[in-house]
């Protein structure tokens, strides 16, 4: 059943993947480790998934 929640949260996950899949550039990143050189998508894809893994977490414990 297509609810609005539903939809707003699939709207936003296309936008989302369409945002990521656009920047395709190669990038340096530093965080913790010697800098490195990726793709932006793929850095913009791995955070999204750890926003969501976390999202997930605490929605649970609730």
């Amino acid at each position: 059943m297509l609810t609005p929640g539903r939809v707003t949260v699939g709207l936003l996950a296309v936008l989302t993947l369409v945002f990521i899949f656009e920047n395709t550039r190669n990038t340096k990143i530093r965080l913790l480790f010697p800098e490195v050189t990726m793709p932006l998508w793929l850095a913009l894809l791995g955070t999204a998934l750890i926003g969501a893994v976390c999202g997930a977490y605490f929605m649970k414990r609730r």
